[in-house]
């Protein structure tokens, strides 16, 4: 990704005429005269990034790791050269140097002050308030998944844009239940890629396809557990692109206009849109709301462990491959830096301010790491995966474990169980005795091998009402459409 930007995005007056303008939007600054809103800004990422230097008054990045292994930049994944900066802040010491020896403590005290740092600078602060969403059931189907018949119904989720009509936000969501189930059953959400990006990914990255396809799907499992399934795409709350962001949620609430360098970035506004998702099931008779389980692959294991660690309502996690930004150190050099992230490629998933990290300062100077984003989610359970070096080092599967281990005085002082040791396991040796729990699995980028174990992790924790259904992976029978149809605030 992009490293050392120099390009001058507009000329002459114009340039003069937009730096000169001041930065409206971010939390608690939303102009409440309609008639008189500005209209949209439109930047294309690598002009909105030069816009947030110009804000930090960086004049370079620091390159980020290349997948090519020829190139003199390229990814370590030497072990040997992996740990530049070996010590970690302590999730258990306050900011005045005092240690944290009780769950008051930590709730009051420290777990305040470690959700500031992740707002300030590195996913950014969500807005006090935001836009509400009124739920519509657009389809209600009776289908077959393998031998399961379940209910499925197709959700938007409209959010109100009456404070600034030029932008729309219509939120995806897709619920299936047991058909036969005898109560309100649990869910998983998985936050997901559109349809059209996993066929081009497929193309790029076949073992995903072959992996997704061999045996029971993620959702026949979860039916075999007696659960039900949900899946909502992150993209229509808000765009994984930099070009995107004075659109979607974050563009609405901003009506349109650059973020503040410490406004939020796409992966807090996926958190908020699964937030939103969960609302929904408050309110669904079908679904047990105390029992609703976040996955996520990728950059969207990345946005479910963000959304675990920000809402507490969402009672498990499963974080697969989310690597830098998710559940890797970022004081390690192995796989994808925070160059990478700071790039224009990928730096609207952060607050503006993460970029100087790439910058001026090193990720020593963080305030905090992963281990404590995983800490957040204390003591509820997270099940950490990845899959071996080879298929997976980018996203650092050791550091992701590194990251779970020192998550784990948390989990003790609430009085739960951490991983219970800090030796890396054997690939395909599953951790899962206690509250955290990691597996790493020889089958690539893809979070498809892992699900069997997650499932039987989560089953310590998560109780249906005992639906008995087949997992055999069939293909799909004919619908029934069923005329229900409603609309939930």
């Amino acid at each position: 990704m992009s490293t050392r930007v120099s390009m001058c995005w507009f000329s002459g007056v114009v340039v003069l005429a937009f730096l000169l303008q001041p930065v409206r939007g971010g939390a608690g600054d939303r102009p409440q005269d309609t008639q008189n809103a500005p209209p949209a800004v439109h930047l294309t990422a690598e002009q909105d990034h030069q816009r947030i230097m110009d804000l930090l008054r960086v004049t370079s990045l620091r390159r980020g790791a290349d997948g090519d292994g020829k190139s003199p930049q390229a990814a370590n994944y030497d072990e040997a050269k992996a740990n530049p900066y070996p010590k970690l802040p302590d999730p258990l010491t306050l900011k005045n140097g005092k240690e944290v020896k009780s769950a008051k403590e930590w709730w009051e005290l420290r777990r305040p002050e470690i959700v500031e740092d992740f707002d300030r600078e590195i996913y950014g602060r969500a807005p006090r308030e935001t836009p509400k969403v009124v739920w519509e059931v657009t389809s209600t189907l009776r289908e077959m998944n393998g031998d399961a018949p379940v209910v499925t119904k197709k959700l938007v989720g409209h959010v109100d844009n009456s404070a600034y009509p030029e932008i729309k936000v219509n939120i995806q969501l897709t619920l299936s239940t047991p058909a036969n189930q005898l109560g309100p059953v649990p869910v998983v959400m998985e936050l997901s890629f559109s349809q059209e990006f996993m066929a081009a990914i497929a193309k790029r990255i076949p073992e995903m396809t072959a992996a997704a396809t061999k045996g029971p799907t993620w959702q026949q499992q979860v039916l075999g557990k007696g659960w039900g399934y949900a899946v909502l795409i992150p993209t229509t709350v808000q765009a994984d692109k930099g070009d995107g962001l004075t659109e979607g949620i974050i563009g609405l609430v901003n009506k349109g206009q650059p973020r503040k360098l410490d406004d939020w970035g796409a992966l807090r506004a996926w958190a908020w849109g699964a937030s939103r998702a969960m609302d929904y099931f408050e309110t669904d008779k079908a679904v047990d709301a105390h029992q609703i389980g976040v996955a996520g692959h990728s950059r969207y294991g990345k946005a479910a462990l963000v959304t675990m660690a920000y809402d507490p309502r969402f009672a498990i996690a499963y974080v697969s491959s989310s690597g830098a930004g998710g559940a890797a150190l970022y004081r390690r050099n192995f796989g994808e830096q925070i160059g990478n992230v700071a790039g224009t490629g990928e730096y609207h998933w952060m607050a503006g301010n993460f970029l100087k990290y790439a910058g001026p300062l090193t990720p020593d100077d963080l305030p905090m790491d992963a281990h404590e984003l995983i800490a957040l989610s204390a003591p509820r359970p997270v099940f950490i995966g990845a899959g071996a070096t080879q298929g997976d080092g980018w996203v650092d599967g050791r550091g992701m474990f590194l990251a779970t281990v020192a998550a784990g005085p948390v989990y003790r002082l609430l009085g739960k169980k951490d991983l219970g040791t800090t030796e890396f396991p054997a690939i395909e040796t599953p951790l899962i005795d206690g509250e955290l729990a990691y597996r790493q699995h020889s089958g690539g980028h893809t979070p498809a091998p892992n699900w069997p174990t997650f499932l039987t992790f989560a089953s310590r924790y998560i109780k249906g009402p005992g639906v008995s259904v087949s997992v055999t992976a069939n293909p799909a029978k004919p619908r029934t459409e069923v005329p229900a149809t409603g609309r939930h605030g």
